[in-house]
């Protein structure tokens, strides 16, 4: 059984392949390729919670001043108004001027509104939404995150998709495993994010 028929033999390369140090290693162990899928996951769910609130510097040095602020508006005002030859100039400023002071008092208004909203709002991991859903005082009967039954296996093949632009990929990556579906996604996987979480 192991005899071939002599005219098919089968063709090897003699070529000695060299692979580098790094390289080895990712091909030899499946802890690197584990070590880089946790470090992806990781790093996905820290970009997800990672949304930083920008503070509001509330500091009168870093902001004009109301006044300085006035004098811009009306200057601007005055020099439109002068363009097209009007004669009301003074009641149009005083107009303008309680109008902005109006607007800068509810505009200060807001910020501390909205500043108080971001500190009641600010963004929380997963695990912080989790303890504070108390899911554990739900009744048995009712399904929740950690009581939720996971079906049976599914009768066809997992279906893979491409990490770079979410088609069905076809084909794999021999250093990390990660699937892609083209060469243009396999340039994109090889420059961006092959072995990137690996130390």
């Amino acid at each position: 059984m192991d005899e071939e028929a002599p005219g098919s033999m089968r063709r090897t390369s003699s070529r000695t392949r060299k692979v580098a140090s790094k390289m080895a290693a990712a091909l030899a162990s499946s802890d690197n390729r584990m070590q880089a899928e946790l470090a992806r996951l990781e790093a996905l769910e820290n970009d997800n919670a990672g949304i930083e609130a920008v503070e509001v510097n509330d500091d009168d040095d870093a902001s004009l001043d109301d006044e300085d602020e006035l004098a811009f508006y009306e200057i601007t005002v005055d020099v439109v108004i002068k363009g097209d030859n009007c004669v009301a100039i003074a009641d149009f400023h005083n107009s303008i001027a309680v109008h902005l002071k109006r607007q800068m008092k509810n505009s200060k208004r807001k910020t501390r509104q909205a500043k108080a909203l971001e500190a009641r709002k600010a963004p929380r991991t997963f695990m912080e939404l989790l303890q504070e859903a108390n899911l554990e005082a739900l009744p048995p009967h009712v399904p929740s995150y950690l009581r939720a039954a996971v079906g049976p296996p599914s009768s066809t093949s997992r279906r893979y998709f491409c990490t770079v632009c979410g088609f069905t990929a076809n084909y794999t990556c021999v250093r990390c495993g990660v699937r892609f579906c083209s060469i243009h996604c396999q340039v994109v996987h090889n420059d961006t994010r092959c072995l990137k979480f690996v130390a």
